[in-house]
């Protein structure tokens, strides 16, 4: 028997190693043949792994009840996809600025440090100021948070602390890019200095929020920062369940950087789905999945053109981590999912929160009022009512958990910080976590957490070179991958 056993290990080694040598073949192969490859394009979903990915691709299907059914993304059905493990040097629950690090530049480095090494000093360069620097490419960079956050300034900026907003907006400013586009800078002036939009005009870039300004851009616009005149928390795209008609998409900035990035050298575009990780920090599955769905129009869009240019275009598609611990399924519906039930939620959580606010302002804020809020915006009711969807029923402990996170809230115990608030509402408006909590769990998903989670993430990749994203990997290897596959060092 320990002969079988041992010729069956022997057996299984040499498949693995042929299986390694295929990939490394392939990847190889990929490399060799890049040659031509004009145009890059990054996505970024902050915040997305598998279950976000899958959970907006079921909500897609749930548009028939009973029917089980998913609805493909258009990244997902691109032909090659591998996965990327996250882990920066500190933690296998990593944040922004060390995963983006990795993936912009190929090293690790600690959470909160962008563009340093772990020494915390050492400085590389970034895929895009490669890019720049050496062939001479233009670069955009668009992302639906303020364009000085963590994602995005890991492919510019070389900071210790993720938090010096105003040393990275410096940054951006000298960093000779050619487009920003989406958020707002986060307004982190040190006093007496100039402010980042001043300091941008001083670079040489055209700085506007008008709508129509942004839609006329083109390639001879010069360098642009062009973001968005409605931005909702922290400066950033308003959330795609509360976009009003008019308000500028991702896809939209991704388009106007095609526009002005344009041109026979080659350009770099990163963009990053900045809310999906917001979403899933609060907890809020629909607001997850709408800029989930946001980030895949933004991917239509780069698809698009890579048809018009099949020989020299390159997408990949992945996240920096996973957030909150998302779960397709739930304990107390079993093995049952029923997605529809999230189309009765009509908000997102932040947009609750300011409704919350303004009835707290105007003293009208009771019990009573909160509970017509949320049939109002998310279809839940307590008590027989006819011709209401017994699905939406609160059931008696559902209904405790509202009036609890309701006292909670009036009495400040909500924001404590002792263990039950914190394990309860993550330091969140009490009314509205408990909220979409309930409907998320009558919808079949479930949480884990407030923060990021050590989940690893798909690469999805499409066009030249896209056979080298094929495998298991760690996440410096991307950026390694795109070094190689763009010819730069």
């Amino acid at each position: 028997m320990k002969r079988i056993l041992l010729f069956l290990t022997i057996v299984l080694c040499i498949f693995s190693i042929a299986a390694e040598g295929t990939q490394e073949n392939v990847a190889s192969s990929a490399v060799k043949n890049s040659d031509g490859i004009k145009y890059v394009f990054m996505f970024i979903g902050d915040g997305m792994s598998s279950p976000e990915i899958n959970a907006a691709q079921v909500y897609n299907g749930s548009n028939i009840p009973g029917l089980i059914a998913i609805e493909p993304l258009t990244f997902t059905q691109f032909p090659v996809v591998g996965i990327q493990y996250t882990q920066d040097a500190t933690s296998f629950c990593p944040d922004s600025a060390s995963t983006a690090t990795s993936l912009s530049s190929g090293y690790k480095t600690h959470s909160g440090v962008i563009g340093l090494g772990i020494d915390k000093a050492t400085q590389g360069e970034t895929i895009a100021e490669k890019l720049k620097s050496q062939k001479d490419w233009k670069i955009g960079i668009v992302s639906s948070v303020t364009i000085n956050h963590a994602t995005p300034a890991a492919y510019y900026a070389h900071v210790v602390s993720r938090n010096s907003y105003y040393d990275i907006g410096l940054q951006m400013a000298e960093s000779d890019f050619d487009y920003f586009a989406g958020g707002l800078v986060n307004k982190a002036e040190k006093e007496g200095e100039k402010s980042i939009y001043e300091i941008l005009e001083d670079n040489g870039y055209l700085v506007t929020n008008d709508r129509d300004t942004i839609l006329s851009l083109n390639s001879a616009s010069g360098k642009v920062y062009a973001y968005t005149s409605t931005p909702q928390d922290s400066g950033s795209l308003t959330y795609r369940i509360d976009r009003q008609e008019g308000e500028l998409s991702l896809a939209d900035y991704v388009r106007k950087g095609i526009d002005v990035l344009y041109n026979d050298n080659g350009f770099f575009l990163m963009c990053e789905g900045g809310k999906i990780d917001w979403a899933g920090h609060a907890n809020d599955a629909l607001a997850n999945i709408g800029d989930t769905l946001d980030l895949d129009d933004a991917v239509k869009v780069a698809f698009d053109f890579a048809l018009d240019h099949p020989e020299e275009t390159l997408i990949i598609v992945t996240g920096d981590h996973e957030t909150g611990g998302m779960t397709i399924g739930y304990a107390a519906t079993g093995y049952n999912t029923a997605f529809d039930i999230l189309r009765n939620q009509k908000c997102s959580y932040v947009a609750f929160d300011s409704m919350v606010n303004e009835e707290k302002k105007n003293g009208t804020f009771t019990f009573d009022r909160l509970m017509e809020m949320v049939e109002e915006n998310f279809g839940l009711y307590y008590g027989e009512k006819e011709g209401k969807d017994k699905a939406l029923q609160l059931n008696d402990y559902e209904y405790g958990k509202l009036q609890k996170a309701y006292e909670d809230d009036k009495s400040g115990n909500a924001k404590t910080g002792y263990e039950e608030s914190t394990r309860l509402y993550g330091g969140y408006n009490a009314v509205s976590v408990t909220l979409t909590h309930i409907i998320n769990n009558k919808a079949g998903i479930g949480w884990t957490s407030y923060a990021h989670t050590g989940l690893p993430v798909p690469v999805y990749a499409y066009g030249k070179g896209a056979e080298a994203f094929v495998g298991s990997y760690d996440n410096t290897e991307v950026a390694k991958k795109l070094f190689a596959l763009c010819d730069v060092e």
